[in-house]
């Protein structure tokens, strides 16, 4: 048989010799899948027929058919369709998750475990599997409750303290939880797989919405369980640090993030307001923080003599960290310039499909971006053989 879907040489990626079974759909189980992927594992979606993966639809916008949200966290994989209620291709999925270093899922709790896909059915025949389960609100009470982002920002707190002081709670403007997630996945495979190199086992990652969300509030969550009292939505103000919110300037809000003494002196003494240094009102950032209201005025009064532009170059010149409010579009502009090259094109069947960079840098491993978000089934031919032989040569990516 034709092995030429064999492992590639695929100099540098550290995760080349990794095999990843990715049953997951939607965001944080597809974004954990890609990011392992971007580091140069072999990743196989497992699609629905006819239908894929939920975000396959969710547009407009669309690149082709293909909806812009698919292609957001989906590069570097190959997709292939299986029904799992159907005998022959429950089969062949039990046999990528046997020959799989990592198995990725976000289904209902228990539904995997009906169909022998679960950890510990897989366990006893591929012992250095890492499975890695994603539910919403955990593997114990919480199992039978569905897990979607915009529920848990607003079980999970995160609503509560987003949106201005007294207004409406506000849910954040992307599938933050869902991301978070996400990256908490990453980190727990990559972890368990660096455990396998000295056990030589594989092991169960669970990580939750939910829990993800609770860990992500930081300091505010920290404020609380300490005594601090219930923390509430404050705007763009930060609760324990002044100035360090949105200001007014004479065409717009200019973001200003006064983090010490030393700054607040530059950016005072810069404004015209040199007084406010030895202010006793403003005098430390406790000080600040308790007379935030006379503070903001009096820093409004005087950058309403420039515009936004003009007051973050001369406040960046002095040591102050500041900028204007960017649309999504200067942002990717202010990347651009500054070198970090935000944007990657990809060839695809229905033409080039652009999507965000991956973050990470590595001084010798660079970042891989060798194929576009596949079509649904688009490699249903080539995997199916692939798992049909059983002496098959390692699967390598696209």
């Amino acid at each position: 048989m034709d092995h030429s879907l064999a492992a590639e040489s695929y100099d540098g990626a550290p995760l080349s010799q990794v095999l990843v079974a990715d049953f997951s759909r939607v965001l944080a189980g597809p974004l954990a899948s890609m990011f392992l992927a971007d580091l140069g594992a072999t990743v196989i979606k497992v699609e629905r027929p006819g239908i894929g993966d939920d975000t396959r639809q969710w547009g407009p916008p669309y690149v082709g058919a293909t909806s812009t949200y698919y292609t957001s966290v989906n590069r570097n994989k190959r997709s292939v369709e299986l029904d799992l209620t159907v005998a022959e291709d429950a089969a062949l999925a039990r046999k990528l998750a046997l020959r799989a270093d990592v198995l990725i899922e976000n289904y209902r709790p228990g539904k995997l475990a009906e169909l022998g896909l679960d950890a510990a059915a897989l366990e006893r025949d591929n012992p250095r599997l890492v499975y890695c389960s994603i539910s919403g609100f955990g593997p114990a009470e919480g199992a039978d409750l569905p897990g979607y982002d915009f529920v848990v920002q607003a079980v999970g707190g995160l609503m509560s303290i987003t949106g201005e002081l007294g207004g409406p709670p506000m849910k954040v403007g992307v599938a933050l939880v869902d991301v978070l997630t996400g990256l908490h996945a990453t980190i727990g495979v990559l972890a368990a797989l660096r455990e396998r190199d000295t056990s030589g086992r594989g092991q169960v990652v669970e990580v939750n919405l939910l829990s993800s969300l609770i860990a992500s509030l930081v300091n505010q969550g920290a404020g609380y369980i300490n005594g601090a009292g219930v923390p509430t939505a404050m705007g763009n103000q930060h609760p324990s640090i002044a100035p360090y919110e949105t200001l007014t300037t004479a065409d717009g809000p200019l973001a200003v993030a006064v983090g010490n003494d030393r700054q607040f002196e530059a950016m005072v003494t810069t404004v015209g307001r040199s007084h406010m240094a030895t202010d006793p009102r403003f005098r430390s950032n406790a000080d600040r923080v308790r007379n935030r209201a006379a503070l903001v005025a009096e820093l409004e009064a005087a950058l309403m003599a420039r515009t936004s532009a003009e007051w973050t170059t001369v406040l960046q010149a002095c040591g102050v960290p500041c900028g204007p409010v960017n649309g999504i579009d200067e942002a990717i502009g202010l990347a651009t310039r500054l070198g970090l090259a935000p944007v990657v094109k990809m060839a695809g069947s229905e033409g080039d499909v652009s999507t965000l960079t991956n973050p990470i840098g590595l001084q010798r491993s660079g970042i891989r971006y060798h194929h576009a978000p596949p079509n649904l089934g688009a490699d249903n031919r080539e995997v199916r053989a692939w798992l049909q032989d059983d002496s098959a040569d390692p699967l390598g990516p696209n």
